[in-house]
Formats: structure tokens, C-alpha cells, sequence
């Protein structure tokens, strides 16, 4: 008898998109070498954007969606994984064009997959996911260009979403003087236990600057906001300091001028995390896994929920909602 099992099903009725849970077996799947169990995934900004047709983020439903996923291989028709192997998945095609992780099994490329560092648990993977993922590429950005903590202060906008919290717990623990931004002052008490030094408000944080260079204040910015305040806060970074940009939910359009680039150097990193090197994505899950374990993350800020409640949490985070990170329990085991 073919296992069933259930999966978050989106569906399109007159250009409205709607959610449910939908039991389906393994011939419901796409193609692709590995058959995983899922044991949990995450919530994300992009998940939210799926389950809404003005998103365009999925091309066609019926789908799945669920950027992120860890669990136990079921089976395997490619040789680097086994039976039983723990793995994670983020980014690629998963959740956008291939069903993704809300569901208890999917088949997926091996090309996609990789082995789950040793020290971290599934679920801790799925706290972390492709937020903490985007927030450990963004540290590797700014560490790579030379800047340590002798290099001066840094600043985390977005700080209570997914990215900055990670970001801010990450740096603290590499011993950095962190100011964390957000637009919820509420939060702030949350961010100084991950890790920062300092919070201010998302106005003080892009606040104007009169001519093409403002006060030079910081070593670096982690910037999963996008939008006009980043011309601003380019226009405060110290000589030879760096933007690790990596988010829009502040908008796609920013503003500004050659001279924090000729005149002091600053460099504007691009983070993408969907189609990393498979390189520099193992190097950055195995040090989220050890060094730069972001402990603290683990202990505040996560809120637990199964599929059944995966509505109200992809409402919450397309209306700026969501503080810290929403980790999805998929199934028991």
C-alpha cells in the first residue's frame, strides 16, 4: 500500500491564491534523485510572497511551498547520499519552482542537498535556515574584506527579522560591537540578548546626511532591508568598510552617488543565497555549525508551529510582523 502523508497545498481560484493540508504519496512529487522525510522547515519572507498570486514568486499552482527543509533521506538514486543520511536544503529552485519544504516528504536534486554539519541538529538547521544562511554569507562578506572588531562598530538593520537577528548573534559572538536597527522598539530588550551592544530606531538608522558623504561611523553594514535608507547608510561607512546587502523588503530602489566608492573605498557586496557555490555554501553551514554557532538565536526568539498554523504565519511576515525566527514543524519523527 503507497504511504501517504501530508503537505501545506497551495491553489489558485479566481487569481486568489488559498492554502491547505492535502494528503498526497510519493508519485504527487517532482522529479529528483533524493526522497527526503522532512522533519522541519522555516518561514521566510519568500514563502510568504508564494502563497499570494501578486508575489510572483510561483508560476504555476497547484504547489508546495516551503523554501527550506531538513530531515532523513528515505531513498537515494545518487551515490552521495543514503538511506537515513541527515540533509538540509535551501535556495535553487526549492519552494519557488520545484515543491518545497511544507510537506512530510519531498524529492529533490541531489545537486540541491547537502550532508547536515556535524553540530548542528535538524531543527537547529531550520532555525537558522535560508535567513541564517544569508546572515552567515553577509558576515563571510564583510570578514573576507578584512574588517574585524578593532575596525569599528556595525550595523544590523532589520535587526528583529530573520537575517538581522542571525546576523546580530553572529557578530556579537565573534566579539564585535553590534548596533542593531528596527523598527520595533518593543524588541530591542530581545536584540541586546542576542548579542547587541546598542539598538536604535530604523529612522535613526537611514536618517538624511547633508551632501554626498555623511559622519563616518561605521566599519560595516549587514543590510537585509534595502530601499532608500541604503544610499544613507552607504554615505556613513568608514574608509574602506563594507554593505553586505541582502533583502528588499524596504524596497528595490535606492539612491546615490560615487563618493563613498572613490572617496573612501567602500565596497557594496551583492548577498545571494539561492545560487551560492556549493563550495562557499558548505564553508558557511560548517561554520554556523561551529564558530559562528549562533547559540543565542537558539534560546530567543523562536516561535514553533506545525503546518495547520502555516496561514497565519506567512500572513504575519508579509505585513512586517514577524519578529526573530518561525520554525516549522513538519513531522514527528
Amino acid at each position: 500500500m503507497t504511504e501517504t502523508f501530508r503537505a501545506f497545498w497551495l491553489e489558485e481560484s479566481e487569481g486568489k491564491v488559498t492554502g491547505t493540508l492535502k494528503s498526497l504519496t510519493s508519485e504527487d512529487l517532482p522529479q529528483g534523485e533524493v526522497l527526503v522525510r522532512v522533519q522541519y522547515s522555516d518561514v521566510n519572507y519568500k514563502d510568504g510572497l508564494a502563497s499570494i498570486k501578486e508575489g510572483r514568486v510561483v508560476r504555476e499552482y497547484p504547489f508546495i511551498p516551503g523554501i527550506d527543509l531538513a530531515g532523513k533521506v528515505i531513498a537515494s538514486e545518487d551515490a552521495r547520499f543514503a538511506a537515513g543520511d541527515q540533509v538540509l536544503c535551501t535556495g535553487y529552485g526549492l519552494g519557488v519552482s520545484h515543491f518545497g519544504g511544507y510537506s512530510e516528504q519531498a524529492r529533490v536534486p541531489a545537486d540541491w542537498l547537502i550532508k547536515l554539519p556535524q553540530g548542528l541538529t535538524p531543527r537547529e538547521a531550520m532555525i537558522l535556515g535560508t535567513a541564517g544562511f544569508t546572515a552567515g554569507m553577509s558576515v563571510e562578506a564583510i570578514l573576507s574584506a578584512g574588517i574585524t572588531p578593532e575596525s569599528g562598530p556595525v550595523l544590523v538593520t532589520g535587526a528583529s527579522g530573520g537575517v538581522g537577528s542571525v546576523a546580530v548573534a553572529i557578530l556579537a559572538k565573534l566579539g564585535f560591537e553590534v548596533t542593531a536597527s528596527s523598527g520595533k522598539p518593543h524588541e530591542w530588550d530581545m536584540l541586546k540578548r542576542l548579542g547587541a551592544s546598542h539598538t536604535v530606531s530604523r529612522e535613526e538608522a537611514q536618517a538624511p546626511s547633508h551632501g554626498p558623504l555623511g559622519k563616518s561611523v561605521w566599519a560595516a553594514v549587514v543590510d537585509p532591508v534595502g530601499g532608500a535608507g541604503t544610499g544613507e547608510r552607504l554615505k556613513s561607512i568608514r574608509y574602506r568598510g563594507v554593505l553586505a546587502l541582502s533583502g528588499l523588503t524596504g524596497g528595490g530602489d535606492f539612491g546615490t552617488s560615487v563618493h563613498p566608492f572613490i572617496l573612501r573605498g567602500v565596497t557594496l557586496a551583492g548577498i545571494d543565497s539561492v545560487q551560492c557555490p556549493l563550495p562557499l555554501r558548505l564553508e558557511v553551514w560548517n561554520k554556523l555549525a561551529s564558530d559562528w554557532k549562533p547559540d543565542t538565536v537558539f534560546e530567543h526568539g523562536v516561535r514553533e508551529l506545525t503546518l495547520e498554523q502555516l496561514p497565519g504565519a506567512l500572513d504575519l511576515i508579509l505585513k512586517g510582523e514577524a519578529v526573530g525566527r518561525q520554525l516549522v514543524r513538519v513531522s514527528a519523527e
